[in-house]
């Protein structure tokens, strides 16, 4: 009989046999099974290769960044629509929002000024400032998605100088620390792997310069093992599951950051990107949220799975390569989400008998009509809730919460309409006989904008 884990480490072994991937570390997080790790190949060095082992990771360090951001928002500390020169003293391009450069729409270019990828000299912190009047902004604010080092970078810079310390003592103790990520940090330590060129026209591979990131280190600096990125990309995806204080940051600051900004490209809408995090639409209402990482001779690809049928709680994974071309890396983590939650789903839980509706509730429950489409009225896990009587399966319904000190009055929380109002008119006997949501009449009965009942006739 074939197991799921058979399936996923033939995936793995694969991935590293067809992209001659010297080394290649994989993990599968999720809340209602034990971690899941397989590791195929060689460090290249005199170190055993294991769950254990540890790869650049690139530029999976700005989620990281992103994070460390987003909680300066929610401590006060910056707005994300702060000019960062309000925070940062710049000799240009301080006009930036943090919102543009944390979702790579600022237009600034992507790499710090001078020839980095030649030299693989980074500037310090002093050279990084001091040459931003040299830099070029490539594309208009706003005009479109621009990848850019520098941009994650200066944010980096943001965050040390608001919390007093450096980027990685700031990400050490506010995020690290608290997620248990004890394999993570700004320096490979003696479990590293090396890093390969591998050669397009034969099978030798050559080991890649250590570089140290400098300045930009906020940009793509760390190292991790698969075991941590896969328990990171969990905590993207379901942050509740992993933190449920909300020490590290509120799961609702997570749905920001998740929410798309811009696609990756124009033709193809195949991904999107929210506030420092990439989201990968799947068949079947799911989506994928992390990102990708390069670095010589490393590639990296950490992702979490949110919604559709199968996916378990706190579902992360990742996959981490020492090649720099061996981009059946950046596949393969979407590729055993899948698999995992199509051969080994999460349990089904049971349905169970809840509380009913409030009294001044059940009235309105059922079917109400609005726009001339027909919507159902519901109440279920304690909260009243509409979705068109023609959805498709799956998609989410909308959530209402009563306003505080406004009788008969809601906010839509989540789903469509997100925000708006929903506004119950009763008659003298106290029922619902009309509801406004955003604005729009509902009725219990098909009707014209003009208020022709159908079955009424007038």
């Amino acid at each position: 009989m074939i197991t799921v884990h058979d399936r996923l480490g033939r995936m793995v072994r694969q991935a590293q046999a067809h992209g001659r991937i010297p080394a290649v570390s994989a993990a599968l997080h999720r809340a209602d099974r034990p971690l899941w790790t397989c590791a195929v190949g060689g460090t290249g060095n005199d170190t055993p290769l294991g769950p254990e082992s540890v790869f650049r990771i690139g530029s999976v360090t700005k989620t990281f960044t992103a994070v460390l951001v987003m909680q300066c928002r929610d401590e006060g500390l910056l707005d994300l629509d702060d000019p960062i020169g309000r925070h940062l003293d710049l000799p240009a391009h301080g006009e930036l929002t943090v919102r543009r450069l944390l979702s790579h729409t600022a237009g600034l270019q992507r790499e710090p000024h001078g020839d980095v990828w030649d030299s693989l000299r980074a500037p310090d912190v002093s050279e990084l400032l001091a040459d931003l009047a040299r830099v070029e902004r490539v594309l208009p604010t706003g005009r479109r998605y621009h990848y850019s080092n520098l941009g994650m970078a200066l944010l980096g810079e943001l965050v040390a100088r608001l919390r007093g310390g450096t980027w990685a003592e700031v990400l050490a103790e506010r995020v690290l620390a608290p997620l248990g990520l004890t394999g993570t940090g700004a320096a490979p330590g003696d479990r590293a792997a090396t890093g390969f060129l591998v050669d397009a026209y034969s099978d030798e591979a050559r080991p890649e310069p250590p570089t140290d990131f400098g300045a930009v280190a906020p940009a793509a600096q760390l190292w991790s093992t698969a075991p941590d990125m896969a328990r990171w990309a969990a905590f993207l995806a379901d942050p509740a599951a992993l933190d449920p204080a909300g020490a590290v940051l509120a799961p609702a600051t997570l749905d920001e950051m998740r929410w798309p900004l811009t696609t990756t490209d124009e033709t193809l809408w195949a991904g999107g990107f929210g506030l420092g995090l990439i989201l990968v639409p799947q068949p079947g209402r799911v989506m994928h949220v992390g990102h990708d990482g390069a670095m010589p001779g490393f590639l990296a690809a950490v992702y979490g799975r949110r919604g559709g049928d199968g996916t378990a709680g706190a579902m992360g994974c990742a996959v981490l390569g020492s090649s720099g071309t061996g981009v059946e890396v950046f596949e393969l983590p979407h590729r055993l989400l899948a698999a995992a939650a199509e051969h080994d789903p999460a349990d089904v839980e049971p349905w169970r008998p809840g509380a009913p509706a409030p009294e001044p509730l059940r009235g309105l429950l059922g079917r109400w009509w609005g726009e001339g489409f027909e919507y159902v009225f519901s109440w279920h896990d304690g909260a009243l809730r509409a979705r068109g009587a023609d959805d498709p399966a799956g998609k989410p319904p909308s959530v209402f919460a009563p306003v505080p000190d406004r009788t008969d009055v809601f906010r839509t929380v989540a789903g469509r309409e997100v925000g708006e109002l929903l506004r119950l008119t009763r008659d003298e006997r106290g029922a619902v006989v009309r509801m406004h949501w955003a604005t729009y009449r509902f009725t219990r009965h098909q009707e014209t904008f003009e208020g022709y009942d159908f079955r009424a006739g007038s």
